[in-house]
């Protein structure tokens, strides 16, 4: 296995283990200690950070993967639309809108702004959070996998 491979493995599980412990114990252990608005901005912030880590992993991993399947397809073993090139595109789409994008709509709605409620779309926002975490993790088990 080459260093690139191994690399892309220890990533990929690196990035789930972040998403999962977010999800299962940074977010309710705020909110388990902290005034209902402090701890939305906490959470907020750190949502705000992983986004960024997110966009930073989609773009190393995918160089990595890009390299990996143009090499793959030259010798004739698959595409250079692999798998995991797929995963990380739908990781990319799922930050952007689920972040970038609803984020700034959740602030209005905060305000009275807009026309969905808070509440639906920190749900939007919740289901892009977690196809994402599903996404890395099947990417880190495929890379885990060999």
């Amino acid at each position: 296995m080459t260093t690139l491979a191994r690399c892309t493995q220890w990533l990929a599980g690196l990035w789930a283990g972040a998403l999962l412990c977010i999800a299962f114990l940074a977010a309710p252990a705020a909110f388990a200690v902290l005034a209902s608005a402090d701890a939305g901005r906490l959470v907020g912030r750190l949502f705000a950070q992983e986004a960024y880590l997110s966009l930073v992993l989609v773009v190393l991993l995918f160089a990595f993967e890009r390299k990996r399947a143009m090499a793959d397809a030259q010798a004739g073993r698959g595409s250079v639309l692999s798998t995991n090139i797929l995963l990380l595109l739908g990781v990319l789409f799922c930050t952007v809108a689920g972040y970038f994008a609803v984020q700034p709509m959740m602030a209005a709605a905060r305000a009275g702004q807009g026309t969905w409620s808070f509440g639906a779309l920190h749900a939007v926002s919740a289901g892009f959070f977690g196809l994402k975490a599903v996404l890395v993790c099947v990417l880190a088990w495929r890379k885990g996998a060999g």
